[in-house]
């Protein structure tokens, strides 16, 4: 039986296929969500490279966790947070520092960019901000996660994932600004 082309297929049938070890149905489940993961693991890193070394550790582990999946949520949001997930443990591997802060600040209501700043643009300055900063930012406007979850998953305190969320749109919204008036003196 030959397989239908990743987007003939749903998900449900890639994955029976998968359980059923037809190795091609590994191929198609790959072409089909590697590119958005690749964005996902991009995030979590500062070089490319990187990121395409997380997005291999990430599938290696969806095809090893397959038979895991219940099906009861979408088998894209299961397979972004084995891969949020991945780059976490890669995180964590590299030890890295967060810095404990005493004072929090209140997060404010402003949107962050104007509308001029598309998200290509958007995502080259979240790749400036430190790695704490950019994890939290990511794990928190991004994928939703709560202060308290991102706390039990990296490790550190509610009140610590705050200051860095906070942090991180505070730097954010300076290079942005940056960046707007870059542009602003060049287009004149």
């Amino acid at each position: 039986m030959s397989l239908q082309r990743p987007l003939e297929m749903t998900d449900e049938q890639i994955h029976e296929a998968i359980l059923r070890e037809d190795a091609s149905a590994q191929r198609l489940l790959y072409e089909k969500f590697a590119r958005k993961m690749f964005g996902v693991c991009l995030r979590y890193t500062k070089q490319r490279e990187e990121a395409e070394d997380l997005l291999q550790e990430g599938f290696i582990k969806v095809f090893q966790k397959i038979s895991s999946y219940k099906a009861e949520g979408s088998l894209e949001g299961w397979i972004r947070r084995v891969m949020v997930n991945t780059a976490l443990d890669h995180i964590r591997q590299q030890k890295m520092l967060w810095s404990d802060l005493t004072e929090v600040q209140e997060e404010s209501e402003e949107p962050i960019i104007g509308n001029e700043l598309g998200a290509a643009e958007l995502m080259a300055q979240l790749q400036k901000l430190p790695m704490g900063y950019k994890t939290v930012f990511n794990l928190h406007a991004i994928e939703g996660y709560s202060h308290k979850e991102i706390g039990e998953m990296l490790g550190i305190s509610e009140g610590t994932s705050k200051s860095q969320y906070s942090r991180a749109r505070n730097q954010l919204m300076i290079l942005v600004n940056e960046l707007n008036k870059e542009s602003i003196y060049t287009n004149k």
